[in-house]
């Protein structure tokens, strides 16, 4: 494998990525706690807006039944315990270089483990670098995705504000983009009120429709989402694929370790981030059953109306800070690719006198 670089080496590979994410100041676990929630978990915390609607999109070809609704929201629980928790938050966090994560951290530390110049070490370097031209994408699409698919919630007030919806979303991008040179610190500072609230928010609006129908929590038993994968087959496959909607932004959790550290990212998760969203999912289930035609938009038929237009800013506030976390991941990835060799040089403005992982790229970020 020949790289451009001439600074790259098997030897580059191997050694760690010197970067010392781990010294985090132990006293400030709640700042970076809330900061972490500001921009880490936005991504995943907008997924109920869609993610639960498009596993239902005719274009599958699944019936709506309450025995579906039971089985996609089993799938929904189980890629949460086992892709989230269970994977990533208690076991690849675990994997870390020098506190840096993310797909080439992880390939760094794999290679250690293969002879130079090998077609182990060859194969490896690539699946790492297909991994992370597959979060680069993630990257460049969530931000334009998400704020979009949030201010569009305007069309549900009043279809008199579909013409605004595109200059409102170009002018929130462009901000958010403008403010990233402030560093990630300031920005998860400013951001992570926000996104406690969203996700305080949306964990109340779930459980109260919960109430109304508790018999939903039995979708928790696995055999539902099997029984659902047995009898739908084909469609089945198509639908999970959707299903793992709700997990998107997961590895940003990964690639913005080295801004937070580990323990802020289980933290936030474990108490906050993964309690509210399956409220929310369970509550979206829950109307659906008592209301199948809600599936039009499940997440913002949950309330009242006079209450739609402050939960369409709400979403359209926490889908901002949703790229927040591919956009600082981003910044990450590069500068573990650059210390490695795969990439030239850059700019890296370093942000934080405490925390040497929070950085800022203006290559990348315009």
């Amino acid at each position: 494998m020949s790289i451009s670089n001439p600074e790259y080496s098997q030897s580059n590979i191997l050694r760690p990525i010197e970067i010392k994410g781990n010294n985090h100041n132990k006293g400030s676990l709640p700042a970076l706690t809330l900061a972490a929630i500001g921009v880490v978990f936005g991504d995943i915390g907008t997924s109920p807006l869609y993610a639960l609607k498009e596993c239902f999109s005719p274009e599958h070809g699944i019936p709506f039944s309450p025995d579906a609704v039971m089985g996609v929201l089993s799938m929904v629980f189980w890629a949460f315990m086992v892709v989230v928790s269970l994977k990533y938050v208690l076991f690849v966090m675990r994997a870390n270089n020098h506190g840096e994560g993310g797909i080439l951290a992880l390939m760094a530390l794999a290679l250690r483990t293969a002879p130079a110049n090998s077609k182990r070490a060859l194969t490896i370097m690539m699946l790492g670098v297909f991994g992370a031209c597959m979060f680069y994408g993630d990257a460049v699409i969530t931000p334009a995705i998400s704020v979009l698919s949030a201010v569009e919630g305007l069309e549900i007030v009043s279809p008199q504000f579909t013409k605004y919806v595109i200059p409102i979303t170009l002018t929130i991008l462009v901000a958010l983009f403008l403010i990233q040179k402030k560093g990630t610190a300031l920005v998860g500072f400013l951001f992570g009120p926000i996104v406690v609230m969203w996700f305080l928010a949306i964990g109340l609006i779930g459980a109260y429709m919960i109430l109304d129908n508790p018999s939903i929590l039995l979708a928790t038993n696995p055999m539902y989402a099997i029984n659902f994968l047995l009898e739908h087959s084909l469609q089945a496959f198509v639908v999970l694929g959707a299903v793992f909607l709700v997990v998107t932004g997961t590895e940003a959790l990964y690639a913005d370790m080295g801004h937070f550290g580990i323990k802020p990212i289980q933290f936030a998760w474990f108490f906050l981030t993964m309690p509210s969203l399956l409220l929310n999912y369970f509550g979206q289930g829950a109307l659906l059953l008592a209301n199948p035609e809600a599936i039009s938009n499940p997440f913002f038929l949950m309330v009242p109306e006079s209450y739609t237009l402050a939960l369409v800013i709400l979403a359209t506030m926490a889908t901002v800070i949703a790229s927040q976390a591919v956009i600082s991941g981003a910044y990450s990835m590069t500068s573990q690719a650059i210390l490695l060799g795969f990439i030239p040089r850059m700019k890296i403005l370093y942000t934080s006198e405490k925390e040497v992982g929070q950085i800022y790229m203006p290559a990348i970020n315009w």
